[in-house]
């Protein structure tokens, strides 16, 4: 028969971090969202328990856990807040996991230790001005000169990009033109510091205030020829495995924010009273709730097939894109019936639903949008 249980290691992993983030995170995250401002020393001690190390060997640095591991740990910070959980997603799915996958020995050696640590934070930098769901119309390129490569362009929305404790950002680039005429892309690492690279100020965001968004740009940057990451022209399938793996990583944090709204709403419709009632006792209440629940339940079980089926090295492409359209719509749908719920005070950032209300939109739009998921879907099934 099939168990929906978690095993007990990871079990003890979900409440571990279910109570970081409730005693850690949750009492002070709401002024640091205000003053959008990056939330150094929560960072800090998520890196001391080891969570942005998960999914790495012990020989890296890493806990020896899995990608699984790193899924239940997202869900539960973004029970809590998506800001702190963006940032452990973004640090080890696109900053350590592509040099672990794709990179040198040497490469390993040098960076993964200080990013499986927390010690510093890593970056992807695929998404520019004109080029979003469109990946393959990159126009940032990298020439070789030498024994460097000379990059020249922008990247925009990039997370973790320009914080204090940045190492690096990984760039996907067109280092030439293919034999039948498209463009050759590769991966390079581009260490935080290096002349010619440039960080702008934070983007004033909707939603994720606490987290770190930037745009990067790229004039005459040189690195050396060693910090080619895997193999010349294979960026394009680097970066399409990590986004595939990205995509069930956000749909687990995705599941965090739908379950918060259903906490907040359930906690709320005990204490609030209207007409001489507690507002959970109206149907219309308990309707809305129930169908909030039944979301997340569902948006659960697509994450943890998409994982599972990762896990066991069968294709999870179809299956990834599936969990993240379906959380990230529950996502949407459960923050705007929990800011319903509370009426006028879920209007309030004093409240977490309206931080939920507020994060859960760009969860619909980053690691590919839903209409992005849906023609990958379509294409899984021959159409």
């Amino acid at each position: 028969m099939l168990d929906f249980r978690l095993p007990s290691e990871y079990e003890d992993l979900r409440k571990t971090v279910e109570e970081f983030a409730r005693d850690e995170v949750a009492p002070v995250i709401g002024d640091y969202y205000e003053r959008c401002e990056f939330p150094y020393p929560i960072v800090a001690k998520m890196g001391a328990m080891g969570l942005l190390g998960l999914p790495f060997p012990e020989e890296h640095g890493g806990m020896g856990g899995d990608y699984f591991a790193l899924c239940v740990t997202l869900e539960e910070l973004a029970r809590v807040d998506s800001s702190v959980a963006i940032t452990v997603e973004a640090a080890t799915s696109l900053g350590a996991m592509p040099i672990y996958r794709f990179g040198t020995d040497e490469q390993k050696a040098e960076w993964l230790p200080s990013l499986t640590s927390g010690e510093k934070l890593g970056a992807f930098g695929l998404t520019e001005p004109g080029s979003g769901s469109d990946a393959g119309a990159l126009a940032t390129t990298a020439r070789l000169e030498g024994d460097e490569w000379v990059i020249n362009g922008t990247k925009a929305f990039i997370t973790n990009s320009g914080t204090d404790i940045t190492g690096l950002v990984t760039v996907a680039a067109v280092t030439g033109t293919l034999p039948d005429g498209r463009k050759e892309i590769s991966s390079i690492i581009v260490p935080s510091g290096t002349p010619g690279f440039t960080v702008s100020k934070k983007y004033s965001k909707v939603g994720w205030n606490a987290s770190d968004t930037r745009e990067l740009s790229f004039q005459d940057c040189r690195v050396p020829t060693a910090n080619l990451l895997g193999t010349r022209g294979r960026g394009f399938a680097q970066f399409l495995r990590t986004l595939d793996e990205g995509r069930v990583a956000i749909a687990a944090l995705s599941v965090g924010l739908a379950q918060g709204c259903v906490d907040e709403s359930i906690r709320y419709a005990h204490e609030r009273e209207t007409f001489g009632a507690k507002i959970g006792t109206y149907q219309a209440i308990q309707f809305k709730i129930a169908e909030m629940e039944a979301r997340v339940h569902t948006a659960r079980l697509a994450y943890y097939e998409a994982a599972s089926r990762m896990l066991r090295g069968e294709p999870f492409k179809k299956q990834a894109a599936i969990a993240k359209l379906v959380s990230s719509e529950a996502a949407m749908d459960n923050a705007r019936d929990a800011t319903q719920i509370f009426g006028g005070y879920g209007f309030m950032n004093e409240y977490p639903v309206g931080r939920f209300y507020r994060d859960a939109k760009i969860l619909e739009i980053g690691e590919g949008t839903s209409e992005v998921q849906k023609m990958l879907i379509a294409r899984e099934l021959g159409l």
